[in-house]
């Protein structure tokens, strides 16, 4: 297309911080004269690659808008119709208040994991809220803050169970009554791990062997049916085995809770709770469990603390249990949650309330128990005595194809449950018309002499004993007061407020990349064509995600040099997981299944390790030289002592700490030479994109983390995609799943299902697409050569004040590169949390802490970025290491100064009383830009230690806050809503 013809709306401008002066002057500052000079200094010439990246589409660069209107024709082939088919997936309705203020808003949006408590108080409440929620449905008293979805969390929960049996019992039981991807996904896990998993009825379990650990139940039934598990609970105790039941929220507000019936864990989805179906994700999750098992429990989990006042305020509770910290022995290799689909969901209870949601409830109960009635007016009886949205409905003979042609003929789907037994979920979004059109599947034109009123006034609601919950849930005041709109508008933006997202100012965290997530890249996930398929809608219902599956795998494979991508992991740990699955089913297959050694650089990030240990693999260590390379001569030393039994190198490229290592294809060659395969952790692909491939490197397998690299946001901890690309010979490998997933290996070769929907969580999928698309070949390349720019610019100018712990061959950093504060600790007293705390009062969220080197920051400042934000940033810690330095020359008191009180909340500047040497002005104002745009940490310094000592994971009474005049939680304030 001509100069004068191409659209205006174009993207890499938008998306690339720094102008071509801006990159002029930091190309300046280094001494060179142009990028390509930068890289050719960064990058070994080995693995730089000499071809440009192939076009991803026809006439790039695209214009934004040009492309959205294309987008939304391929969107436009996926057929919305009525699923009603249940296992776990549900139509719900989103209130519009949280669509727009939560699921829409960059503020919630584009947060990360709150590490940093004190900016972080907002989504710590709204998980606090998740978790509560949670724990009260299901009568439990300790919950998470979310999972990655129902399958996993039974996965999770059977482990859970053999950590607390200490692994001395082998065998698992699992109900038939289960959703059959929950038993794939258990499958997986438990075959890695050695467990032996019997599915088979629930009332034939057998507990008699004394090696069962646990079972898992659904309930309601995955076909509807209600049943009372006391009886069988006890049984599963005397012999003692735990107990996990999967369950649904919705129907908990009607029905006994688990934790009432004697359960251990509790499991499900909270999908229904306001999240779109989004063809199977990405959706929140949730685990309860009882008090005894706390430190058993997988995953995140938020707790109440108090500040350097006693003030309460909420934090990450037991972090101790993650992978960061335990590697190998942590309780779960997840690293992410889905923190802002929890959020949604605990936003919804907040927002109907316990009467609301009873209401909802009892409104889905009443249409079922009408289809129901209807029915057998029709001469179809549906088998349960006892249920609440589903139905299993024998045929009596008839075909279950006829029905279920003649029901996609009303545009709705059913679920076939046998040749002659349909089964119909509904939900929230169901209606009368929804029924006659049900119906009229059934019985034909006799469906239309039924009367819904008639049918809905007979018919039996409600439950008796046992199944009947009788006790209370959501009493606290948070569920009882944002009812009305404003009302929770107004909690969303009080909330919001009080954490730093990317609207305020830069992430740096290192390993993270907290790059732009524009707005045109999320704009079609909540479109309909997308937002609202089932994930087991026949496949001629779904052709544009298909489309878009194939588009965005052929895109990933030029970038990555692999020949085959699998969309399944819905998380980066995730694909570690199911990379090194992979790979193992590929040994098994040529009889190497006696491999089980993984190699693991001490560097590495602590997920590598426990998905090495989920995966059924023993961790050999290797060590780094000084100079933070991997040490090659003890890889080659460990290769061969366990050359025998080798199947995997994990490594991280560049390395976590921050360079591109000289000899990463001897590293590769090493392995490969005694038999193993490399697996490659793309959490640094920001640094790769378009300069140097993985599948040309050496590497076999990696993940993509699209949550970094390509632009899906972090939501505050979670949603995440973990995508893996393969080697040709790995292809065959790939995961695989009941309801299909566009494999093309043998259904004996390829690895189990490792998460509930065939493509993990495809409604995000898009904004990675839209990013590919509109940056084009070229562009893509442009940013990755700006991201090791920022952060080569970034480490020159602070390396006059601060050590850079870590450079590649030629003096120059990768993406990102590593502060050592270590020397301050003895000169000043001062730790690397001080400068963490302390950037809050510059309005930064502080680079990575610790990690990978225990009292060192990691920056990483991405490429959308301008020069003005990393100068900013690097005015901020050229400042603090001149109060450093004030402590270190007496200026300043050791014990007493703005690093060691830092951060400073409004209410302690603006208070009477100031004992401090210091001024208010230098506690609140330490730069000059701070006045024009101050963000206000909403609480001081954490006190992390004694919120585990004193753990609270549900919404503290308005009591805890009555000592103090701090601000008691949103809609805390009226006694009368206290709980009872």
């Amino acid at each position: 297309m001509s100069a004068p013809l191409r659209p205006t709306d174009t993207f890499v401008r938008r998306h690339v911080g720094p102008d071509a002066a801006e990159i002029d002057a930091m190309l300046g500052v280094l001494g060179l004269d142009s990028l390509d000079a930068l890289i050719e200094r960064t990058i070994p010439a080995s693995i730089r690659r000499g071809e440009k990246l192939a076009p991803f589409t026809p006439n790039e660069p695209r214009g934004e808008h040009e492309f959205l209107q294309e987008l939304r024709e391929v969107a436009g082939r996926n057929q919305v119709f009525r699923s009603f088919l249940g296992m776990g997936y549900h139509g719900t309705i989103v209130p519009p208040v949280i669509q727009r203020n939560v699921l829409e808003s960059p503020g919630w949006y584009t947060q990360y994991t709150p590490y940093q408590a004190e900016i972080s108080q907002g989504r710590l409440e709204a998980l606090l809220n998740f978790q509560t929620m949670v724990s009260d449905l299901c009568g439990l008293p300790l919950a998470g803050a979310s999972l990655l979805d129902e399958a996993t969390a039974a996965a999770e929960a059977m482990t859970m169970c053999h950590r607390v049996l200490r692994g001395r019992r082998n065998t698992f039981l699992v109900s038939t009554a289960c959703h059959p991807q929950t038993v794939a996904v258990v499958h997986t896990r438990a075959e890695a791990l050695g467990i032996e998993v019997v599915v088979a009825d629930d009332a034939d379990f057998d507990f008699s062997s004394g090696d069962v650990f646990g079972c898992l139940l659904q309930y309601p039934t995955g076909e509807g049916a209600v049943r009372d598990y006391a009886p069988l609970v006890e049984r599963a105790h005397e012999a003692g085995a735990l107990v996990v039941c999967a369950t649904d929220l919705l129907a908990l507000t009607l029905l006994r809770p688990p934790g009432e019936f004697g359960c251990d864990i509790a499991v499900g989805s909270a999908q229904r709770f306001g999240v779109p179906l989004g063809f199977g994700g990405p959706h929140a999750a949730f685990l309860a469990t009882r008090e005894e098992h706390k430190r058993q429990m997988p995953g995140r989990l938020i707790g109440v603390s108090r500040d350097a006042r006693g003030r309460p305020a909420l934090r990450m509770a037991m972090q101790t249990r993650e992978q960061h910290i335990r590697r190998d022995k942590a309780t779960s290799n997840i690293c992410t949650a889905q923190v802002l689909l929890a959020i949604m969901a605990g936003m919804y209870a907040v927002y109907h309330g316990p009467d609301g949601l009873r209401a909802i409830a009892r409104r889905v109960h009443a249409l079922t128990a009408t289809l129901a009635a209807g029915l057998r007016e029709l001469g179809f009886a549906p088998t349960a005595d006892a249920y609440f949205d589903t139905l299993r409905v024998e045929l009596g003979g008839e075909s279950a194809d006829e029905v279920l042609a003649a029901a996609r003929a009303e545009g709705v789907n059913l679920r076939k449950l046998g040749e002659s037994a349909v089964g119909v979920a509904l939900d929230e979004t169901a209606t009368g018309e929804d029924l006659t059109k049900i119906w009229r599947a059934f019985g034909g034109s006799r469906a239309d002499q039924l009367s819904i009123a008639a049918l809905s006034d007979a018919a039996e609601l409600g439950y008796d004993a046992p199944h009947a919950r009788e006790s209370t849930f959501l009493t606290h005041p948070v569920f009882n007061t944002h009812h009305s709109e404003h009302e929770m508008l107004r909690y969303l933006q009080r909330l919001q407020a009080r954490d730093l997202s990317l609207t305020t100012s830069m992430i740096p965290l290192g390993s993270c990349t907290m790059k732009l997530n524009a707005t045109s890249e999320m704009l079609p996930v909540t479109w309909s064509e997308f937002g609202d398929l089932h994930p087991f809608a026949p496949a001629d219902q779904t052709e544009g995600y298909r489309e878009l599956f194939d588009v965005l795998e052929r895109a990933l494979c030029e970038i990555t040099g692999f020949a085959a991508i699998s969309f399944q992991p819905n998380a980066g740990s995730q694909g570690e997981y199911a990379g090194l699955l992979a790979i193992r089913a590929w040994q098994r297959a040529r009889g190497e299944a006696h491999r089980d050694v993984c190699l693991i650089p001490v560097s590495a990030h602590g997920t590598n390790p426990a998905s090495a240990v989920l995966a059924g693999m023993r961790v050999v260590v290797v060590a780094c030289d000084a100079d933070g390379n991997i040490d090659v001569e003890d890889l080659r030393a460990k290769a061969e002592a366990h050359g025998e039994n080798l199947s995997a190198l994990m490594v991280t490229y560049p390395s976590t700490h921050g360079v591109f290592e000289e000899a990463i294809r001897e590293i590769c060659g090493i392995v490969h030479e005694h038999g193993g395969q490399v697996y490659m952790d793309g959490a640094n692909m920001n640094a790769q994109v378009g300069l140097c491939r993985p599948g040309d490197i050496g590497a076999d397998v990696a993940h993509l983390n699209l949550h970094k690299t390509f632009c899906i946001p972090h939501g505050g901890g979670g949603p995440g995609m973990g995508p893996i690309g393969v080697a040709k010979h790995l292809a065959p490998y790939l995961p695989s799943h009941p309801f299909g997933d566009g494999g093309d290996g043998a259904d004996g070769e390829r690895v189990g299902a490792i998460a509930a929907a065939p493509w993990g969580s495809p409604s995000i999928l898009p904004i990675s697409w839209v990013y590919i698309a509109l940056m084009g070949s070229a562009g893509l390349e442009h940013a990755t050569k700006v991201a090791i720019l920022n952060a080569n610019y970034m480490a020159k100018r602070l390396s006059g004040h601060y050590d850079v712990l870590y450079t590649g061959a030629h003096g120059c950093v990768a993406h990102e590169f590593i502060l050592d504060l270590r020397p301050f600790e003895h000169s000043a007293g001062v730790t690397g949390e001080d400068v963490a705390k302390r950037l809050m009062d510059f309005g930064f969220h502080a680079p990575t802490m610790s990690f990978p080197v225990a009292g060192t920051l990691m920056c990483e400042p991405t490429e959308s970025e301008t020069k003005e934000e990393l100068d900013r940033l690097c005015d901020a810690l050229i400042r603090i290491r001149e109060e450093i330095r004030a402590v270190e020359e007496g200026r300043m008191d050791r014990a007493d100064n703005p690093l060691k009180n830092a951060p400073h909340p409004a209410d302690v500047v603006v208070a009477d009383a100031w004992t401090h040497p210091y001024s208010r002005e230098e506690a609140a104002f330490p730069a000059p830009w701070v006045r024009d745009n101050k963000f206000w940490p909403a609480v001081a310094r954490v006190d992390n230690g004694y919120g585990d000592r004193n753990l609270v994971c549900t919404c503290p009474p308005v009591e805890l806050y009555a000592d103090d005049d701090s601000p008691a939680p949103s809609g805390a304030s009226d006694p009368a809503l206290s709980p009872a």
